[in-house]
């Protein structure tokens, strides 16, 4: 019965610290690094389109050089 009891409550002490820890979050203001995510995205975009720019015409070719070797029933 002590060992239940003894169990009921760690669990009620978790429950109570892990509330109050989550109460403490919800009143602290956003810490986002909004700016650094934007300038990672445009970045990440400008990367993608110069990379296309140079290997559009190779992957274009390597599709038409795949599907005309297709052949099949």
């Amino acid at each position: 019965m002590q060992a239940l009891t003894r169990q009921r409550n760690r669990l009620t002490s978790a429950i109570t610290n892990y509330s109050t820890r989550v109460a403490t979050w919800a009143k602290q203001p956003e810490r986002g690094d909004v700016p650094g995510w934007v300038l990672i995205t445009i970045m990440t975009a400008g990367l993608v389109a110069a990379l296309w720019l140079v290997a559009e015409p190779l992957l274009s070719d390597l599709f038409v050089t795949a599907v005309s070797g297709v052949s099949g029933p």
